[in-house]
């Protein structure tokens, strides 16, 4: 299994020593219109141009009472001038209505989709994995989003994203920084593989990001955005 893979990597990166290893861990909590939602917590190894991931996003509060939803995941790659390049991904959702899980590997930057569970017919919407070179996974777009930068590195994100179906984007930019915080803007989009009733129900999620400063690093403390359930907020902890 990848997660054994991954934490066999996160082991031998540990026992390299701190020197040479940059290990971190980040708990987000998520309020919709106000109620406590869920949350998204990860832990992260980088070492020698190597990262390895593990995150979970799942469901809390009164909304988590009222309807079970958790994702897993686990990535490893390699990571180079701030960019992301991911080799190996595992990741299982329910939806409280559906369980599913897929795996996929990443050769020359071109993503391969190695399996998906519960097997399913191929739809014409689908998008081909072998036009999707560059894109990542979904936790490794979480991770480089959210995690701690140099400070020079904040509001200069922009990424494309393949999760073994869909084609969606993120970038982020528009920086502002005033009483030792830095604000950027940015808009997630919906770009090919969603169903018609998707698209038209919204391709674009506007965002803002607020961080932190210390020691010439920023820290992801807030992101706010419009969902499709209304306005949402993922508060670092």
């Amino acid at each position: 299994m990848l997660k054994r893979r991954i934490l066999a990597l996160t082991l031998a990166i540990a026992a390299s020593g701190p020197a040479l290893a940059y290990e971190t861990q980040a708990a987000f909590d998520l309020n919709i219109l106000g109620l406590r939602a869920g949350t998204f917590v990860y832990s992260a190894v980088e070492r020698d141009g190597q990262y390895a991931v593990n995150g979970r996003m799942e469901s809390a509060g009164i909304i988590g009472a009222m309807r079970k939803i958790r994702y897993d995941a686990a990535v490893r790659g390699i990571v180079s001038n701030n960019r992301f390049v991911p080799v190996s991904y595992e990741g299982s959702s329910d939806t409280g209505r559906r369980q599913s899980a897929s795996a996929m590997e990443f050769r020359n930057g071109v993503p391969q989709v190695m399996s998906y569970s519960p097997p399913r017919e191929p739809d014409a919407r689908d998008v081909d994995p072998s036009t999707q070179a560059g894109t990542v996974d979904p936790l490794t777009a979480l991770f480089a989003a959210l995690r701690d930068i140099p400070e020079a590195q904040a509001c200069t994100h922009r990424i494309a994203i393949f999760d073994g179906r869909r084609r969606s984007e993120v970038a982020i930019g528009n920086r502002r920084e005033a009483d030792g915080r830095v604000t950027c803007t940015g808009e997630y989009r919906r770009v090919a593989g969603y169903s018609e009733r998707e698209m038209s129900e919204r391709q674009t999620f506007p965002f803002r990001i607020t961080y932190s400063l210390s020691d010439d690093i920023a820290r992801v403390q807030e992101v706010t955005m419009d969902s499709v359930y209304g306005r949402a907020v993922l508060r670092r902890r």
